[in-house]
């Protein structure tokens, strides 16, 4: 009984994997999910120049799709985000972790993409205002419906405000 309910287990784990990496990445990613370790360190050091180490360090078993998600969200300059916003999103967010090595990664890649000192700035500048928010929001229990609602009314009363086009 043991042993068939490991197998039942190891399945739906498998499935929800292999379901996970095509639903979040597409089929053609998935397919990039299930190369070996040396295939995928090839193909990064095809894409990067080289393999660095944290692709190294992280564990062979799932580096396929590690680097698969990667490479579709993060390197692809095909999604809905431009390669500088999602930088800029990366550094704000890398801010806030904290993490220099990944505030280091995000500003050079931001600026390799065009980002401007100001851009930068204003980048860290909204996570550190969204983190303050977010402490007295918390912190004090504020109601979220009625937080909702009163963001909709603000909204709806600039834009009846806006200039008609």
């Amino acid at each position: 009984m043991t042993s068939s309910r490991h197998r039942i287990r190891r399945a739906s784990l498998v499935f929800v994997f292999v379901f996970g990496a095509v639903a979040l990445t597409g089929a053609a990613h998935a397919e990039d999910a299930c190369r070996s370790p040396g295939a995928t360190y090839r193909d990064i050091e095809a894409t990067l120049g080289i393999v660095p180490g944290f692709f190294k360090a992280f564990p062979e078993i799932g580096i396929a799709g590690g680097w698969a998600e990667f490479k579709a969200i993060q390197v692809s300059e095909q999604t809905a985000l431009t390669p500088k916003v999602k930088q800029l999103i990366g550094l704000a967010v890398s801010a806030q972790v904290p993490c220099s090595y990944c505030v280091y990664f995000h500003t050079a890649v931001a600026r390799a993409y065009g980002a401007t000192d100001d851009e930068i700035k204003e980048a860290v500048a909204l996570a550190a205002i969204s983190r303050h928010w977010s402490t007295v929001l918390n912190g004090m229990a504020i109601d979220l419906p009625t937080f909702k609602s009163e963001v909709d009314t603000s909204l709806r009363m600039a834009a009846e405000k806006a200039p008609k086009k």
